[in-house]
């Protein structure tokens, strides 16, 4: 599994992380460790590598790539450790002032899309859970067959940008209950039929926006921009760098507001005056990197 995932924007964070031999890095979304196995290449045997995921299994499958990553360098391998928990909770792991960089990549895993159980994508048919770790209590059954109407319509319009939420969330209510991906995606996709000149499937927010919500994505990413871009405490090093890949306009604005803010503070300097975007070669090769955006800063 973890050879056919493609890390996104690549070459990209590495060159805007500047990694040097003896660095101490975080990549504070693992997923199967594509970007870290870069990572930690650079890093040689005085270097340390954290990894930070919250998903078990995404982390038991890196763990395995990082032991013939092991055998491969051999003596130049770099400390790594990992760490099986959300990256809102770095600051009890992590030290202020002792990161020279921070790696962040805020999309959903192959992983998790490509397997029907997780119930991540309406692309196959599987239950609606959508959990990225499988100990937290909320599921997205949960919240579509428990949620208020005007609760659950305002959650698809703030979190999943959808316009027709009202429409999707009066037919949900109307069809619970509700339990497969699959039934979910026929009920939205009937109330609101694909619009004209869209490429994406009608229930794409709609499933965004649950998905946010069981997760707490954006709470998620609030904490860790606090983390590297407050004025005191911040995990970076003078000179440490924040790398942050987002893959949609509410994460992107977080990502974009919080940098500005601790540049006009003096806290950070920002790196990318526009969000770095995926070239046409990898677009073509890897679809999923096309609404990818990175932004980097410094710290002052």
């Amino acid at each position: 599994m973890a050879s056919l995932h493609i890390p996104v924007l690549l070459e990209e964070s590495l060159e805007y992380l500047n990694l040097r031999p003896g660095a101490v890095v975080v990549d504070a979304t693992l997923g199967l460790g594509g970007h870290s196995a870069e990572i930690a290449k650079r890093l040689g045997p005085t270097g340390r590598l954290i990894a930070f995921d919250r998903d078990e299994e995404a982390m038991n499958l890196a763990k395995s790539r990082f032991a013939a990553l092991a055998e491969e360098l051999g003596s130049s391998m770099p400390v790594v450790e990992f760490v099986a928990r959300p990256f809102s909770e770095m600051a009890e792991v992590i030290k202020p002032r002792t990161l020279d960089g921070l790696l962040a990549d805020f999309g959903v895993s192959s992983l998790q899309l490509d397997q029907a159980q997780r119930g991540f994508s309406f692309r196959a048919d599987g239950p609606l859970d959508m959990r990225m770790d499988a100990r937290s209590e909320l599921t997205a059954e949960q919240v579509v067959n428990q949620a208020d109407e005007e609760d659950l319509a305002n959650l698809i319009y703030e979190s999943g940008e959808e316009r027709r939420s009202r429409r999707i969330a009066r037919a949900i209510v109307r069809a619970r209950p509700i339990t497969t991906t699959a039934e979910l995606a026929r009920i939205v996709s009937a109330e609101a039929p694909p619009i004209k000149g869209e490429k994406i499937h009608p229930a794409t927010r709609t499933f965004q926006a649950l998905r946010i919500r069981v997760n707490d994505e954006l709470g998620e990413i609030q904490s860790l921009l606090q983390l590297v871009s407050r004025s005191a405490g911040s995990l970076l090093k003078p000179g440490g760098r924040v790398v942050l890949i987002s893959f949609h306009s509410l994460e992107d604005r977080l990502v974009k507001d919080s940098f500005r803010e601790a540049a006009n503070d003096g806290v950070l300097k920002i790196l990318t005056k526009k969000p770095i975007v995926a070239r046409e070669q990898e677009a073509l090769r890897n679809p999923r990197s096309r609404s990818a955006k990175l932004r980097a800063a410094e710290k002052v």
